[in-house]
């Protein structure tokens, strides 16, 4: 996994605090995690953009791309995409709190995306594009609800993102795991939107 750009780095570590081990919900079936481990889960338009933009992110041990926030149990991509499940598309980050901090993920998660626009990101429109962070503690909440408080100040429109709680997260199909890692040379949409994001954070040239 790259490392992050030493620019980037230096911004998002002055609003990292160390966040404690926290349970979540890595599958359909709740369950804790280890106590060496913590989990965010974060949605910000298209899942593969914010898979694209974490990869850098050290400390992180793993990204799931997926969907949560909705009704429909087990969603499949393709029902996900009628915007009538009410999920989200999202990504789930098993990270190691004594590396990085869950204040330095939020504080990522600001820039990498535009959280002032309401169930679209660039070209992509409906609600399962919304701006949504899913907590799974009060300790997650009240960080999240600061963040999103502190980074008003780097807009001129108001944050719409939703804070709320993670009630179960469904893996997406395999094919959208890593996939602007394994796809990058492949699908001009990921020359298109998601390597120019990249670039504008400072995360590849």
């Amino acid at each position: 996994m790259r490392t992050l750009n030493p620019v980037i780095l230096l911004s998002v570590l002055t609003l990292a605090i160390v966040s404690q081990p926290m349970n979540a919900t890595p599958s359909p079936t709740p369950s804790p995690v280890s106590q060496k481990t913590a989990m965010a889960t974060f949605g910000g338009g298209c899942f593969w953009c914010m898979d694209a933009v974490y990869q850098y992110v050290p400390g992180i041990i793993k990204i799931t791309s997926g969907f949560a926030g909705g009704t429909t149990d087990h969603p499949t991509y393709e029902q996900v995409c009628t915007g009538r499940t009410g999920h989200a598309e999202v990504i789930q980050i098993t990270y190691d709190p004594a590396k990085v901090s869950y204040n330095l993920l939020l504080d990522l998660f600001w820039k990498a995306h535009d959280p002032t626009t309401l169930n679209r990101q660039g070209a992509d429109s409906g609600t399962q594009y919304r701006s949504i962070i899913l907590t799974s503690s009060s300790e997650e909440a009240t960080e999240a609800e600061a963040s999103k408080k502190k980074a008003q100040a780097q807009f001129p429109d108001p944050i719409v993102t939703e804070i709320v709680p993670l009630k179960t997260f469904y893996p997406a199909e395999e094919y959208h795991q890593d996939y602007y890692k394994n796809n990058k040379d492949r699908n001009p949409y990921c020359q298109a939107v998601i390597a120019p994001k990249l670039r504008k954070l400072g995360l590849e040239k």
